[in-house]
């Protein structure tokens, strides 16, 4: 298993080295960004897997505010002997109280629709088979943007009994494609920036310019001038043509490959055993060796009876048997000339995933690991 995985960032990893990505892939335009919308909203028409009224109060509250805005009263009932109003209690299980979450796409406009997630607020079991009734969703200047209404699509499930329950997935979550209905368009438009910036989901020194020349070099060729210029490692300032449309602009200049450069990296996570080892990565020339001491203690307790007519006593002895087992190991020399290099190297000792991860940080220990080491 070690071995495969190994082979396997081998494989990605000379892959990457000669493959080209295009400009769309690796950088975004400024401004022109998702925005979080959410509400709050109740889920009607489920089969007794609802929230509890008695445990989630404010399931109860909306529900009789909804009620209310639609003319009826189930805050109090008078009663007909002496015209004297009580409290009415609302033992509903049908009704469960979410939250509605979704991202406002760039450009989008009033009347067009778009995907929502819902997910259960209180003790609800199950939102399968519910209706999400309409639900106002804000953005952060707390501005209503959409609106949200449909059938809940749950792809988990939830059954059992009194002894036992079987689940899968999870079933207080679900989507409803197409639920929402856009109100109010996002500010901003491409037509009203003076220039586009282009900001690098992964910022290095090396991917901007290399971005900036593949960006000049076909501007040169294309509108006879030079369009592009660095702010920083991160963001690259484009100047379009006046004839030219910033959607065109933007599809062809997105459409350009580069071949972005990755840091040496190396990241570990110890809780899963994964390591992941990057393409520039270097270990100057080191011996290393990794063994096992295995070491097993058991407890066999042992009566002892006295002789015969001693007026002596039975008693437990304790008795331990120690045994140390130390497996042997070879010793592989790594240097880390190139990845495949250093693949062999460690999969000349035989390692598992633990030994790979402790051998790697003992390598960065000793100065010898020529990359930044992530422990997650």
């Amino acid at each position: 298993m070690t071995r495969f995985l190994i082979a396997l960032l081998l494989i990605v990893s000379a892959a990457s080295a000669q493959a080209a990505v295009r400009i769309k892939d690796i950088a975004d335009i400024k401004g022109l960004r998702e925005n979080q919308i959410v509400g709050y909203g109740l889920v009607i028409g489920l089969n007794g897997t609802g929230d509890t009224l008695r445990n989630a109060p404010f399931t109860e509250q909306s529900l009789q505010s909804m009620l209310e805005n639609m003319g009826i009263n189930v805050r109090n009932e008078t009663t007909s002997t002496n015209n004297s109003a009580r409290p009415t209690t609302l033992r509903t299980r049908n009704v469960a109280a979410v939250m509605v979450t979704a991202d406002l796409m760039p450009s989008i406009g009033p009347g067009e629709r778009m995907d929502v997630t819902v997910s259960s607020l209180g003790d609800a079991t199950s939102l399968l088979g519910g209706t999400l009734v309409m639900t106002s969703l804000r953005a952060a200047d707390g501005a209503v943007y959409a609106v949200a209404q449909g059938a809940v699509m749950v792809a988990g499930y939830s059954v059992g009994g009194q002894a036992q329950n079987v689940s899968q997935g999870t079933p207080t979550s679900g989507r409803i494609p197409n639920g929402a209905l856009v109100e109010r368009e996002v500010q901003g438009s491409l037509h009203e920036m003076e220039y586009l910036v282009l900001e690098l989901k992964n910022p290095d020194f090396v991917t901007a310019t290399r971005i900036l020349d593949a960006v000049n070099r076909y501007a040169g060729g294309r509108y006879r001038a030079q369009i592009a210029f660095e702010r920083d490692y991160r963001t690259i300032v484009l100047s379009k043509p006046r004839y030219v449309g910033p959607v065109r602009f933007l599809a062809e200049i997105g459409e350009l490959t580069v071949e972005p450069d990755t840091p040496a990296r190396v990241v570990i996570n110890e809780r899963t055993g994964t390591v992941v080892i990057g393409r520039d990565v270097r270990i100057s020339t080191v011996a290393v060796t990794h063994g096992n001491l295995t070491v097993r203690v058991t407890e066999m307790p042992v009566v002892s009876q006295p002789a015969p007519f001693s007026q002596g006593q039975t008693v437990v002895v304790p008795q331990t048997i120690v045994e140390a087992n130390e497996a042997g190991s070879q010793v592989a020399i790594l240097s880390g000339v190139d990845l495949q290099r250093l693949v062999r190297g460690l999969n000349q000792i035989g390692l598992k995933p633990s030994g790979i991860i402790a051998i790697l940080q003992a390598i960065k220990t000793a100065g010898a690991l020529q990359a930044e080491v992530i422990v997650q």
